[in-house]
């Protein structure tokens, strides 16, 4: 069973937990999750690890006049996962830079690893898409997962 949705998982206390299920639109003719599927779920967990530090998307925009796009992305396919399965894809923040972070994700299956990423996050000008530096206070959040690791 994942951890219950933004937690941390023990001895870990930067790692945000978010749990997924497997529909059949997440699969592909093998009966196995669809690769670009696991994008999707990990892009749904940074977005509540957003949400959760009292960030939504919509409202960076609006008010900041921001983006968090990805910038890049390295995944490794390790295992399956299949119809009806419970995942738990995790956010464990890296590096901060003036207008970028990266962000390393895992989905799992109970304590067996599928999935991981590191994905690079870039803070951009919602009109001009350009980077501009990521405002202090979404920083300051950051920075408090960071704890030590700095």
């Amino acid at each position: 069973m994942p951890a219950a949705s933004g937690r941390a998982t023990s001895g870990d206390s930067a790692a945000f937990v978010w749990p997924v299920r497997v529909y059949f639109e997440d699969t592909d003719a093998g009966g196995v999750v669809y690769y670009a599927n696991y994008l999707k779920f990990m892009e749904r967990a940074r977005t509540e690890w957003l949400r959760q530090r009292g960030f939504e998307q919509d409202r960076l925009r609006a008010d900041a006049g921001i983006l968090f796009v990805v910038r890049s992305v390295q995944l490794d396919l390790k295992r399956p996962a299949r119809f009806n399965d419970t995942l738990s894809v995790t956010c464990r923040p890296g590096a901060l830079r003036r207008a970028s972070i990266d962000v390393a994700q895992s989905v799992s299956r109970g304590n067996l690893e599928l999935a991981s990423a590191n994905v690079r996050l870039a803070c951009v000008d919602a009109e001009r898409f350009v980077p501009v530096a990521i405002p202090v206070p979404v920083r300051n959040a950051i920075e408090s997962d960071l704890g030590d690791k700095q």
